[in-house]
């Protein structure tokens, strides 16, 4: 099957699970910026504590981590406006792709699975099949590759109040 044709169908299947938007991406379209550690080191409160977060013993350095999504070629960005179907939705194809063949497929997405993540107490993850780091965590700028493909992304004056937007993707060889 062509890439595009795999494309539509992984769109489809995207927004039938509850995504806003589902868009395909070229791995140049990914903006990497490695001051995305510092808003995790200064600004997030899993900083040290979650299985994903990158401060965890042995996790791979930004730069690693662009090496290895630079070997990808392709994928699709899933937009949300709430973290865990962002989380659900990636996971879902990203498990559709590796039955697919696309062995290697992989998603990035803020980690929604549990109402009380027990890396935050010290404690083992309880997902670990499931739980993915975040975009930013890898090293990439998320604002700035999600407005390549002009879907809504803004700071958040009053989070409370305002409808978030939640980006997680699935990259494929």
């Amino acid at each position: 099957m062509r890439r595009t044709e795999y494309l539509d169908i992984l769109i489809h299947e995207g927004l039938k699970l509850g995504a806003k938007d589902v868009v395909g991406f070229e791995i140049d379209d990914i903006v990497f910026d490695q001051r995305t550690l510092l808003k995790c080191m200064f600004g997030c409160e899993d900083w040290g504590k979650g299985h994903t977060c990158p401060s965890r013993p042995g996790s791979p350095s930004l730069d690693r981590y662009q090496r290895i999504f630079k070997e990808y070629e392709w994928g699709v960005i899933i937009h949300a406006e709430d973290k865990k179907t962002s989380q659900l939705v990636s996971l879902a194809l990203e498990r559709r792709a590796f039955a697919d063949d696309y062995y290697f497929a992989f998603s990035l997405s803020d980690c929604a699975l549990c109402s009380r993540c027990a890396g935050k107490s010290g404690e083992p993850c309880n997902h670990v099949r499931d739980a993915r780091p975040a975009f930013q965590s890898v090293g990439i700028d998320v604002f700035a590759t999600v407005r390549r493909f002009n879907l809504p992304i803004h700071t958040l004056t009053d989070p409370e109040g305002e409808i978030q937007n939640w980006y997680s993707a699935v990259f494929i060889e």
